[in-house]
C-alpha cells in the first residue's frame, strides 16, 4: 500500500512518526539525493557523507514540510542547503587552519631560533674557564646570585663578577665568529 502512496502523503505520515512511511520515502528518494549530492560536491565520498547527513537530519526536518511544493522539490532544497552549510563549514575550517598553520610555522621558527641559540650557547660555554662555566650554568638555571655563591662557596659579588666575565667572553666569541 505504501508503494502506491504519493511522496507528500508519505512525508506527512513520516513527520507524524510513521517509520514505514519514512523508510519508503528514503527508498524512493535516496538515489536522486545521492546524484544531486554528487553533483554538488563532485566527490563520491563527500556525496555519501552529505547524503547520510541529510537522511539522518530528515526526520526532524520533516516537521517543517508543509506540502506547498512537491516533496522532491522540498528535499532538493534541503539537500542544496546542506551542501551550502557543508561548504561554509569547510571554508571556515580552512581559514582557521590557515591561521593556525601560520601560527604553527611561526612557533616552529621561534623554537628553531631558540634551539639554535641554545646550541650555540652550549658550545660556547665549553670554551669558558670552569669557574665561569659553572657560575653561568647555575644562573641560567634560575639560581639567584646569592644561592649560586652558597653552592660554589664564594661571595655573591664574586658570582656577579663571574657572570660579567662570562658575558665578555661570550660576546668576544660571537664577535670573532661574525667577523669574516
Amino acid at each position: 500500500m505504501l508503494m502506491k502512496t504519493d511522496d507528500n502523503t508519505l512525508a506527512r505520515a513520516a513527520s507524524d512518526g510513521d517509520t514505514a512511511a519514512f523508510a519508503t520515502l528514503i527508498e524512493r528518494q535516496y538515489d536522486r539525493l545521492f546524484r544531486l549530492c554528487f553533483r554538488l560536491t563532485g566527490s563520491r565520498t563527500e556525496a555519501e557523507d552529505l547524503c547520510q547527513d541529510i537522511c539522518a537530519a530528515l526526520p526532524g526536518k520533516l516537521r517543517g514540510f508543509r506540502a506547498e511544493a512537491s516533496f522532491t522539490t522540498w528535499v532538493y532544497r534541503v539537500c542544496v542547503n546542506a551542501a551550502h552549510d557543508r561548504r561554509r563549514r569547510a571554508a571556515t575550517h580552512a581559514n582557521a587552519a590557515k591561521g593556525w598553520g601560520a601560527w604553527e610555522l611561526n612557533r616552529r621558527a621561534a623554537d628553531d631560533d631558540t634551539a639554535e641559540a641554545l646550541d650555540w650557547l652550549s658550545q660556547a660555554m665549553r670554551s669558558l674557564p670552569d669557574d665561569l662555566r659553572d657560575t653561568l650554568a647555575l644562573v641560567l638555571d634560575d639560581i639567584t646570585h646569592r644561592e649560586a655563591g652558597e653552592i660554589l662557596n664564594v661571595s655573591e659579588g664574586t658570582i656577579s663578577w663571574r657572570i660579567s666575565e662570562a658575558k665578555k667572553h661570550l660576546a668576544a666569541l660571537r664577535q670573532q665568529e661574525e667577523t669574516p
